[in-house]
């Protein structure tokens, strides 16, 4: 990247020091694809006006007059992509959408540039430190790794051919993402008594067509009802394999061309594989180690998902004589019919306590409570006129703003994420990120009377905890002084630990009651049916853990072998059969819409990983007072507000005072097996 001569030296790092004022792309009277291409177009300037104000220093090098406008390139960067990739997502006009995607394809064509600029290597790597902080010596010396790790070293021509890897692996990426996104099916239901066991509520929503049939889609509020609790084992294969084909075939050949390019960047730059350059710069450090994690995990899991699931198909060989086997469509209803007869818990008797508006209130009241934060709703426009928009307040002074876009609109990602929307620095932006969700919506009619609560399941209030405490990280972790260091910005492996930990106060009791109403009597939700529910939902987590062990090694085995030789369909299938009780659905593709390859590639092991360091840190928390307890204090400012300040491993020890322990984890995943289990029926 050269300096343009007509720009003076002192003039260049003044423009690239200004604030953007116009920080939302949104922020107009009308988006259209103009608007959007000219403001990711100005922060695209903005971006290369720091970075030729960083090579035109002259004199000593140090962190303020040249670490300072690296990192305003990346801010803008991370400002224009972070918001092209929210409008990818959420934009209700296809228009809109699609050039959101080729902008978030411009703004990695100008990362992967920077990554490979040699003359902004050298600037950095001539900066002395004397006199520096923690945070700007750990910033410098992984801004340094990941120039090497890109090839900053090699070759023009090697970096030439590395650039244009790259560019192919993210618009590969996206157009994988986006195929997911707009690949929902639906599902016919010509007889009604298949719909047989599904809530009342959910039959409501789903009247029948002119010609008696009943049409059901793959999003989420559709789907996760019918897998869990459809009494028809035809309906339930039928929507699983709508699920598991979406973007079927279009995916599977970009897969195998991703993974392809992927394995090419690799051995360009030394690697004998993309899983050893993947975790090069995480905490795990390489596929050697992920895969011993995993062989501890199966160790662990092994006996105890063997006992679970001869306990279920033996109970559901005394409801269905003559059943040999039970199928991937078969594993959430069959648990969930097993929980009811061994624990008296029928998960649909908790939905009227979770409508959709009590459980969003629920979710703030302890997230404030907790980092001692307010929430105030905010009349700042959002990206559409359903989201809901909070400003973070801390005493009296506002210190973030995040975006809640929480139910299904055609077009809109189907999925569950936190995505950041405004990367914070202190001094220049206060950070902003925002909720992209799919749970049930609240409905009103004209009067404004509940019409539909938009009653969720036990576990979608799980995972609206999990991806609050994403939104929290962004939020109180975005106050650093270095935009690449805020908010998410730690290793790839440690970013799940905050909002695993979150998920761990769904199971408190008084914090459960002070939000779980019925929604038509108000009775708070009952201390009995919390033990009930506790007792079935512990039940099944080894076989979740080796659900997970499958996702793992399905996505570190994809990306740790000669991708000429993959056949997705035969590497899924044998994986499965090797790793899962539950017999195989000839059909399945479920690689085609498993998104995490795109963005965590081969590390999925992440969630299993975090989990333990997870389970370890809520370990330390006060059960009597989970909110108010001096770790809650302690977890605040020694991980949540240092966002990626710190490594993460430092992190752990700042908190723990040592390693994680897998204890914690042993004795999570043995709670179930704690009493004598009771025998379904008896």
């Amino acid at each position: 990247m050269s300096v343009s001569p007509a720009l003076s030296h002192d003039l260049s790092i003044d423009t690239a020091r200004k604030v953007t004022p116009a920080i939302h792309v949104w922020d107009c009277e009308s988006l259209t694809v103009d608007v959007l291409t000219k403001w990711v177009s100005d922060r695209l300037a903005a971006s290369e006006a720091a970075i030729a104000a960083l090579l035109a220093v002259e004199g000593d090098r140090t962190a303020e007059n040249s670490l300072r406008l690296y990192d305003i390139a990346l801010e803008q960067l991370s400002l224009a992509g972070a918001q092209a990739g929210v409008l990818n997502s959420v934009a209700s006009e296809k228009a809109i959408r699609d050039q959101a995607q080729n902008e978030a394809q411009r703004v990695a064509e100008a990362g992967t540039a920077l990554s490979l600029n040699r003359e902004v290597y050298q600037a950095l790597s001539g900066i002395d430190l004397e006199g520096a902080s923690d945070a700007t010596r750990h910033y410098l010396a992984r801004t340094l790794l990941s120039y090497r790790l890109a090839g900053v070293d090699k070759d023009e021509a090697t970096r030439d051919h590395l650039r244009q890897l790259h560019e192919k692996a993210t618009r590969l990426s996206l157009e994988f993402s986006r195929n997911i996104q707009e690949g929902g099916k639906t599902v016919v239901v010509e007889n009604a008594s298949e719909l047989d066991g599904l809530p009342p509520d959910y039959l409501a929503r789903h009247t029948p067509t002119c010609e008696g049939h009943y049409i059901l889609s793959t999003d989420q509020p559709d789907m996760q009802p019918v897998m869990t609790f459809a009494g028809s084992d035809s309906l339930r294969e039928r929507m699983f394999l709508a699920y598991n084909t979406r973007a079927y075939p279009v995916n599977q050949q970009i897969l195998l061309d991703l993974l392809a390019t992927r394995q090419e960047i690799a051995t360009l730059l030394g690697f004998s594989s993309w899983a050893n350059l993947a975790t090069a710069d995480q905490m795990m450090a390489s596929a050697a180690n992920v895969r011993s994690f995993i062989a501890r995990l199966e160790e662990a899991s092994r006996s105890g998902a063997e006992r679970e699931f001869e306990m279920v198909l033996k109970f559901a060989q005394a409801r269905q004589p003559g059943l040999k086997a039970m199928n991937a469509a078969s594993r959430g209803y069959w648990y969930e019919q097993y929980r009811r007869a061994a624990f008296d818990f029928d998960s649909q008797s908790v939905r009227p306590y979770f409508p959709y508006e009590q459980v969003e209130q629920g979710v703030l009241d302890t997230a404030a409570k907790l980092f001692g934060v307010q929430f105030r709703r905010s009349t700042a426009a959002g990206w559409h006129e359903s989201v809901s928009v909070f400003e973070v307040m801390d005493g009296e002074k506002m210190v973030g703003r995040f975006y809640l876009d929480m139910h299904p609109r055609e077009g809109k990602d189907k999925w569950f994420s936190a995505t950041p929307v405004v990367t914070g620095v202190r001094g220049r932006y206060l950070p902003e990120a925002g909720l992209i969700c799919n749970f049930p919506a609240p409905e009103r009619n004209d009067a404004g009377e509940l019409t539909d609560p938009g009653l969720m399941q036990y576990s979608d209030v799980v995972t609206y905890f999990h991806e609050f405490g994403h939104l929290m990280h962004a939020i109180l972790g975005g106050h650093t002084e270095w935009a690449g260091l805020s908010g998410f910005a730690t290793e790839g492996d440690f970013i799940e630990v905050p909002s695993q930990m979150l998920e761990e106060f769904f199971r408190d009791v008084a914090l459960l009651q002070s939000f779980a109403r019925h929604y038509e009597t108000g009775e708070v939700l009952p201390a009995e049916l919390i033990r009930k529910m506790k007792l079935a939902g512990a039940f099944g987590r080894a076989d979740w853990v080796r659900s997970q062990l499958y996702y793992t090694t399905l996505s570190l085995d994809l990306h740790d072998q000669d991708p000429a030789g993959i056949d997705l369909d035969r590497v899924t299938k044998s994986l499965y059969e090797s790793l899962q009780p539950w017999q195989w659905i000839e059909g399945n593709r479920m690689y085609a819409s498993f998104g995490h390859l795109m963005g965590y590639s081969s590390n999925y092991y992440t969630y299993a990983f975090d989990k333990v360091i997870a389970l370890d840190f809520f370990a330390q928390f006060d059960p009597a007072n989970l909110l108010g307890c001096e770790a809650a204090t302690s977890y605040r400012h020694k991980v949540i507000e240092q966002g990626g300040s710190r490594p993460g491993r430092q992190m752990v020890r700042d908190f723990l005072g040592r390693d994680e322990e897998f204890s914690a984890f042993t004795d999570w995943l043995n709670e179930e097996f704690e009493g004598e289990l009771p025998v379904a029926g008896s």
